[in-house]
């Protein structure tokens, strides 16, 4: 038996006005989701646990059937593991977003933000921003005055350690939560925020004169002009997943933070080279990465689709239903296709980690709808996957207790 869940991150949804009061997954062309649907059971489950923030962190925790009121200790501890950090006691990772600021001229705190991820920054022109800015005297001063080194990636995603440092007191907002508002509300405040704040400022100083960010204006493209702390959490550890479950498995993803959940899960990783976790992703690639894995011998495979997520941040709902429906033809289908040809029988579950809401460009902790098939039973379901649908549908309250069903250790069968 092999075992596959399926997150299209953020896809589920409220209803949109725009869409005539339809959401996102019911405006999407999916015939291949909606074939599956029909032979699948639908339910609700609460990902993210009440009193929890709602984000992919916490969500995909418990869809790993980690109940994160135990094991989440912050989003960026998670990231760094996948980014192959290693955090010791007293030091405090956060995830360090290169961003867009607008108010040329104004004083830091009157500037506002309109970009989470940098305008969609390149791999390369992220790395060449982030080197010389390392680099720059005044700069580097600053970091080490207050023990924080940076760990760059290819991508807007960097994640950064504090040495000898607490995060009591600390409170900082994710940047994707707050665009088109001005930060002077939004920066850290409270335990090392002084420090942060520090840091934010002087890289907004250096980004904004770069002519890597010039250049980028000139081509139409926002600018990568500043950085961003947040998701601040401590050194992270989880059981083993074999231990718990008795499966082997791997992640297919494009993010650090899948990555640093099966990492600490002990769950291998397949890397898809062309994977961006943005729109543009590699959505064969993906579904071929996983097929492979399971054909190599793994019991189990957690693929992940971000770009679902990004669209909605960024406004972009013509984006997402086109995300939603990239998923369908060039996920879902071939990865189906090459299941339907192995001996295994497999059970596949499918859904979005948290809901990501077109209404305000950020999560929310509702329930959402998950998909359950099973390819030795005939099952006569709904005709599409849907919120609403969904709903009418077997409630589960404990997300944790989600993947137990789907390994039929639990006593509750859907």
């Amino acid at each position: 038996m092999k075992y596959i869940i399926l997150i299209g991150d953020g896809m589920a949804d409220n209803p949109v006005p725009m869409l005539d009061g339809r959401t996102p997954l019911e405006a999407a062309e999916t015939p291949t989701l909606d074939a599956l649907t029909a032979r699948s059971r639908l339910g609700q489950v609460r990902t993210v646990p009440i009193g929890q923030p709602p984000g992919s962190d916490t969500a995909i925790l418990s869809i790993c059937g980690y109940d994160p009121r135990l094991y989440y200790t912050g989003r960026a501890p998670l990231e760094a593991a996948g980014a192959g950090i290693k955090l010791v006691a007293g030091d405090v990772a956060y995830r360090c977003n290169m961003v867009t600021l607008t108010g040329d001229g104004l004083p830091f705190e009157e500037k506002t933000v309109v970009s989470h991820n940098g305008g969609s920054i390149d791999g390369e022109t992220a790395q060449l921003l982030m080197g010389d800015l390392m680099a720059e005297p005044e700069f580097a001063a600053v970091m080490a005055q207050n023990g924080i080194r940076v760990e760059v990636s290819p991508s807007f995603r960097h994640i950064a350690v504090q040495s000898g440092s607490s995060s009591e007191g600390l409170v900082t907002m994710p940047p994707h939560d707050h665009l088109g508002e001005v930060i002077g509300p939004l920066l850290p405040t409270g335990g090392a925020s002084a420090g942060l704040i520090a840091f934010m400022r002087l890289a907004n100083a250096f980004l904004e004169k770069h002519p890597a960010n010039h250049a980028r204006g000139q081509a139409g493209k926002l600018p990568a002009n500043g950085l961003w702390f947040w998701a601040e959490g401590t050194v992270a550890a989880l059981p083993s997943f074999d231990e718990l479950f008795g499966k082997t498995g791997f992640v297919v993803s494009a993010v650090p933070l899948v990555w640093g959940i099966g990492a600490l899960a002990g769950l291998d990783k397949i890397i898809v080279p062309d994977a961006t976790g943005e729109l543009d992703t590699d959505y064969e690639g993906k579904a071929d990465a996983a097929a492979r894995g399971l054909a190599e011998g793994k019991d189990f495979v957690l693929l992940h689709i971000e770009a679902p997520d990004e669209c909605t941040h960024m406004g972009d709902l013509p984006g997402k239903i086109e995300a939603i429906e990239r998923l369908d033809a060039r996920t879902l289908r071939p990865l189906l296709d090459a299941l339907d040809t192995m001996a295994d029988d497999y059970r596949l579950l499918i859904l979005s980690d948290h809901k990501t809401l077109t209404s305000t460009k950020g999560h929310d902790g509702d329930p959402v709808p998950f998909l359950l098939y099973d390819s030795r039973k005939a099952i006569n379901g709904p005709a599409r996957y849907t919120e609403a649908n969904a709903a009418n549908g077997v409630h589960v309250e404990e997300g944790a207790q989600l993947i137990s069903i789907l390994f039929e250790q639990m006593e509750k069968s859907i």
